[in-house]
């Protein structure tokens, strides 16, 4: 599903809040920007995250509160210099959406298997979650937000890049074992919205 992996230094420039997102703002290198699209996947000190906006030298990237109180980033400071780190995906494009805010739940991973470049895990989603995973959008697992490469009514697979791997609590567990869930809540999955009790805790 990957051509290869790049890497490099960035600078954080701006941290703030954008409706119910954290966004993170970095200033990245050219060798990671060439080719850097929204909705790719970049790894960000090990937590791979979004990106939601990109210029010629700044991109900005979504950043759940589940996430960023779980890792590395909640310590960040603006110049902090962060390690960045890239998959190159063999096809497949960003379809665009809007975040409206998150639900969340427990999943089960169903499969997981590795090839050159990345990890792969299969999640099955309990059934309040099932209309909101869309392919190449952003998800929480476990705390730490990862790109869907695949989604199915019921089932999702997520990549891990290699420094993502070993930052994760995903990186331990395997078939079987549960995953706490966080999903953006899709615009034009909000009027299917039915309340709290049909679709998770919304926040």
């Amino acid at each position: 599903m990957f051509t290869g992996i790049i890497g490099g230094l960035g600078e954080v420039t701006r941290i703030h809040r954008q409706g119910h997102t954290l966004m993170l703002e970095i200033k990245i290198p050219s060798n990671i920007r060439t080719g850097l699209q929204l909705g790719d996947s970049l790894s960000v000190n090990g937590v791979c995250l979004t990106a939601t906006s990109v210029s010629d030298s700044n991109v900005i990237l979504d950043v759940m509160p589940e996430t960023f109180k779980r890792t590395t980033l909640s310590s960040m400071n603006i110049g902090q210099t962060v390690n960045l780190e890239r998959a190159i995906p063999a096809d497949g494009r960003f379809d665009g959406h809007i975040v409206q805010g998150h639900v969340d739940g427990v999943g089960r991973i169903i499969r997981e298997w590795q090839d050159e470049n990345a990890r792969f895990v299969q999640i099955r989603l309990p059934q309040a979650l099932t209309n909101q995973v869309v392919t190449k959008g952003a998800i929480a697992v476990d705390g730490t937000s990862l790109t869907v490469v695949q989604a199915m009514t019921n089932w999702f697979t997520v990549s891990l890049i290699p420094q993502t791997q070993s930052a994760t609590t995903l990186a331990t567990k395997r078939a079987g074992a549960e995953v706490n869930i966080e999903i953006d809540v899709i615009y034009r999955y909000l009027q299917n919205m039915k309340g709290d009790q049909a679709h998770g805790n919304v926040y």
